[in-house]
């Protein structure tokens, strides 16, 4: 078991990694839009949705992989009703169309309104 870290993508703010390599296989937590330069979340759920998937990103290379060896997404949203918004954003990222589940939730941490987690082979 390896683990993921890197300064490219919000810290761990809880006891867990960013990510685990197993067996070439990525796990990474989800990541909510948190610019980790700055530590500010921008506004709106395309704005939100970009920084989400930059944070992936982030942590996707800092293991020795890519968007394109995502093989399954999760998405928790605030409110369904962002959907279209998010699905823009997200589309232009995941172009390799890996399976995915999308939810909307109560609440997520920080008050945002998206989180993504993945599944990626190395």
């Amino acid at each position: 078991m390896n683990y993921i870290e890197t300064s490219n993508a919000p810290g761990a703010i809880g006891p867990y990694s960013q990510a685990i390599e197993v067996n070439g296989m990525i796990f990474a937590s989800g990541q909510i839009p948190v610019n980790p330069a700055t530590g500010e979340v921008p506004e709106g759920i395309a704005a939100q949705a970009k920084q989400s998937c930059e944070n992936v990103k982030a942590i996707l290379e800092a293991a020795g992989t890519d968007l394109t060896h995502v093989v399954k997404t999760t998405c928790f949203l605030a409110d369904m009703g962002d959907f279209a918004a998010f699905n823009e954003v997200y589309g232009s990222y995941f172009t390799g169309k890996p399976a995915r589940s999308c939810v909307a939730v109560k609440a997520i941490p920080k008050g945002v309104l998206c989180e993504i987690e993945v599944i990626a082979v190395k």
